[in-house]
């Protein structure tokens, strides 16, 4: 169907309802990450109240909300910082995370800051945004591979983003050494199979009821009004960071 169809008919057993006070824009801005999230914590590193996790670029879309969620559990928050405004928002978060490491000022210090906040034992979870696979990459502040395979602890795992992830057998030797795993974040997946329906239901409804309890929280940065285009239709495009944007259709 044409997402500016008038009326859209769709099966009851496919929806989730929405809580009156949550805006379909909020939504909309929080759904994709919210679902990431609960697919590298929950389905993909079996999270638990004592486990400890860091989170790569926690001040991005998709980092704030495994941080929140990571709190919301009880485990052991550390991450990332890529920029002193970034610095300055995680620090303000509350509750508060353990460490906020900012690899903008050094990004060599990641792991052995790390090391030092787990008392030298590493993370039980790595959550990346993507990796730099080799050495001469130039930085971004993204964290190179062996970093984040440093700064797993035994029996850790790895959720990574990055959809082409080269391992060596150095890496893969020293992960079988730790006992570790890697998982590949995929948030699609769950449209992919009818088996998975019912728990892809069931995750969209937990996200909704945390939003309008304000467990889990998304703020729109900017808006922006796109003109001109369409007969019929003006859009309201939102944007919550640089890689979520959302628009809204709104009949003229």
């Amino acid at each position: 169907f044409s997402g500016l169809c008038g009326v859209i008919d769709v099966d009851e057993h496919y929806l989730v309802h929405k809580p009156a006070q949550l805006s379909h824009v909020t939504v909309a801005a929080a759904l994709r990450d919210a679902v990431s999230a609960y697919t590298a914590l929950h389905t993909l590193a079996h999270m638990t109240a004592r486990h400890s996790v860091l989170v790569v670029d926690g001040a991005s879309s998709f980092g704030l909300m495994c941080v929140q969620l990571a709190w919301y559990h009880g485990l052991k928050v550390l991450t990332t910082s890529h920029s002193p405004q970034d610095h300055t928002f995680l620090e303000q978060l509350r509750p508060t995370v353990a460490r906020v490491i900012p690899v903008f000022k050094s990004p060599s210090s990641l792991v052995p800051l790390v090391l030092e906040e787990t008392g030298g034992l590493g993370v039980d979870i790595v959550i990346d945004s993507g990796v730099h696979l080799h050495e001469e990459e130039e930085t971004d502040f993204t964290p190179h591979k062996h970093d984040l395979i440093d700064a797993l602890a035994v029996g850790g795992h790895w959720v990574t983003s990055h959809p082409q992830l080269q391992l060596d057998p150095p890496d893969s030797s020293y992960l079988h050494l730790k006992s570790a795993s890697v998982s590949f974040l995929n948030p699609e997946v769950w449209t992919t199979s009818s088996a998975q329906h019912g728990r892809y239901l069931h995750i969209l409804k937990d996200i909704v009821d945390k939003m309008s309890t304000g467990v889990l929280r998304k703020s729109l940065k900017r808006m922006k009004k796109l003109l001109g285009k369409m007969k019929t239709y003006s859009l309201l495009m939102v944007v919550q960071s640089t890689d979520v944007k959302v628009c809204k259709a709104t009949e003229t």
